[in-house]
């Protein structure tokens, strides 16, 4: 069904009609979105082995960042100083940038949150810090990303209600903070969704954050050693409470499996380091299922990695050639990897929002699913 929503910054242009899914598109001071869409994640202003050329070729429509990092090291002022973080990574496309509460969570030495903000220590030298709601923002704003993102507080998983409730309101508290913080650049300000896995607390964390009004709603506190069926019971639950004329992002997910149940429930934005990560790791995404390319059977083996992808590395490269390159150690060998991978996820996002368009997403997720089952092509 093709329909005609305009959100603030987010136009509606396609639903289907067996599943929550949406084809929209989002606009930001660098450029618009076609959604749904997944980010690849730069994490320190580089997406790992990849120029900004080579994002380009892919098809990438817009990058993930990271504040924590990039605050930390070479520093957010610096960056400002360069022009902005577009600049300097040689990046035109927009960028969205994590607000960092996950990475101060999850990396931090000696961590301690109270209303103020996240106290720490860095995990690269030590030194000691306080990030605020403010001082996220500002961070964001002097980066001069096209999404920022409201500070929030990650919970360890699992965490009972009581820890849950507290984080909640507290990143409830914080959100107010971010969207009364006054930013110099015309940036998307995108409200986070919390309340670990407790439907009580999703909902009125839902509610809440709905009421300040962003400009865009993410679903946070999830990929953190849940199953996956518990991660959809969330989805299952969070979405319809979020507005249909918003974009909303799914945070930190996931397998090809993840972003095609996650559009199934209406989300429309992915990131996660899994494409590249893997690629390092030599673990590649294929038509047929998961290629393991150290293993011994690929030594002599002259096929492309994946004879339907139309990607550098397959139009170019024998899997026994990938294989030598990472038993190598080389270099090349992990950016061809990540080529591949990375053309793999655009081409689902690319193939999904096709599907949708045409109203015939459901049953194009019914004949893709045994793809993307946990098997290693032989």
């Amino acid at each position: 069904m093709t329909v005609s929503r305009a959100g603030s910054h987010f136009e509606l242009l396609a639903t289907d009609s067996q599943t929550q899914a949406r084809r929209g598109r989002l606009s930001t001071p660098h450029g618009t979105v076609d959604t749904p869409a997944f980010m690849p994640v730069g994490t320190s202003a580089t997406v790992k082995t990849m120029t900004p050329a080579d994002l380009e070729s892919l098809g990438v429509q817009i990058l993930l960042a990271n504040a924590y990092h990039l605050y930390l090291r070479p520093g957010h002022r610096l960056i400002a100083d360069q022009g902005g973080l577009h600049r300097f990574m040689g990046w035109d496309a927009p960028i969205l940038t994590d607000s960092g509460g996950f990475q101060v969570y999850s990396l931090a030495m000696l961590r301690r949150i109270t209303d103020d903000g996240a106290h720490f220590q860095s995990h690269l030298d030590g030194s000691l810090h306080l990030i605020t709601p403010e001082l996220s923002i500002e961070i964001q704003d002097a980066l001069g990303a096209d999404v920022v993102m409201a500070f929030d507080q990650c919970l360890e998983y699992p965490a009972v209600h009581e820890a849950a409730s507290e984080a909640m309101g507290r990143t409830i508290r914080w959100a107010r903070r971010c969207r009364e913080t006054v930013r110099a650049t015309p940036s998307l300000l995108f409200g986070i969704v919390q309340g670990g896995f407790f439907p009580d607390l999703r909902e009125e964390s839902a509610r809440q954050t709905v009421d300040l009004d962003f400009d865009g709603y993410a679903i946070g506190g999830l990929s953190v050693g849940e199953s996956k069926e518990e991660m959809l019971r969330v989805l299952d639950h969070v979405t319809p409470m979020l507005p249909p004329t918003r974009a909303r992002y799914l945070m930190g997910v996931g397998t090809p499996e993840d972003l095609i149940d996650g559009v199934a429930r209406g989300v429309d934005l992915f990131d996660c380091v899994m494409p590249t990560r893997h690629a390092r790791t030599g673990w590649l995404f294929t038509s047929r299922g998961r290629v393991v390319i150290k293993h011994a059977e690929y030594a002599t083996d002259d096929r492309p990695l994946d004879p339907t992808c139309g990607c550098y590395t397959c139009r170019h490269f024998s899997r026994a050639y990938l294989r030598h390159l990472f038993m190598s150690k080389e270099v090349l060998g992990a950016h061809l990897n990540t080529i591949h991978n990375l053309s793999f996820y655009l081409t689902l996002m690319t193939d999904i929002r096709a599907a949708i368009e045409e109203g015939r997403f459901d049953a194009f997720r019914a004949t893709t699913a045994a793809v993307y089952e946990e098997v290693i092509v032989k």
